[in-house]
């Protein structure tokens, strides 16, 4: 059985602005209740955060030890397939309720964007994706390119942050990137699949994601 705790990054503290953490928190309850939130924030040993969600700003006030813990405890709560799809159905939900209104931030123009190929737009939105991450955020992400795919790499994972598992658990992560994908080509589905995950002593976390869709 993996340690329950990570090694080095214990010892080192990082965030998300408040605002990514109160949406990550929102979209949990659209799926689970308030209810069944303050019993995951109970469970997770974040009882500081029951009917306290963090306040809707840009500071860098949300650890990523809170979000790998609520993570971890979901998985307890549902099972790793539960949690699977609880997670997944969140990052979508987070992407609409609020990280797309990072894109003007970012010069990611909707007029501009329909007009693209779909590879294109595709490139566009991920980079935006990792950039909001990158510029907002403590957690390092960027994209690469190879053929027939995209590479959507984590420097720094908070979903897997001083914590081990036997299997990748960046659901959060790959909803968002799915919702992301899906709202920039007008409603495609794409192959994504995650090939590394810190949680599982890989040195990142990294998405493949196909750029022909999958309907």
């Amino acid at each position: 059985m993996p340690d329950e705790r990570g090694s080095a990054d214990e010892l080192e503290v990082r965030y998300y602005p408040n605002l990514i953490g109160r949406l990550y928190l929102i979209s949990l309850e659209d799926v689970m209740g308030r209810n069944g939130v303050n019993a995951l924030l109970n469970l997770a040993g974040t009882r500081h955060l029951v009917n306290n969600y963090p306040p809707n700003n840009l500071k860098r006030e949300f650890p990523f030890s809170d979000l790998s813990a609520i993570s971890k405890a979901t998985e307890t709560m549902y099972g790793p397939r539960g949690a699977r799809g609880m997670e997944l159905r969140a990052g979508r939900y987070a992407f609409n309720l609020g990280l797309k209104e990072f894109g003007p931030l970012l010069g990611m123009a909707d007029l501009a964007l329909k007009l693209m190929p779909m590879t294109m737009k595709m490139k566009i939105v991920l980079n935006a994706t990792a950039q909001t991450f990158d510029r907002f955020s403590d957690q390092p992400s960027h994209v690469e390119e190879r053929k027939g795919q995209f590479l959507y790499i984590i420097d720094k994972c908070p979903i897997c942050w001083g914590r081990k598992s036997e299997r990748p658990v960046g659901h959060l992560a790959q909803g968002i990137l799915e919702e992301a994908l899906t709202w920039v080509t007008g409603g495609h589905s794409f192959r994504i699949e995650q090939t590394e995950c810190q949680g599982m002593g890989c040195d990142r976390c990294i998405f493949a994601i196909d750029k022909d869709p999958i309907d």
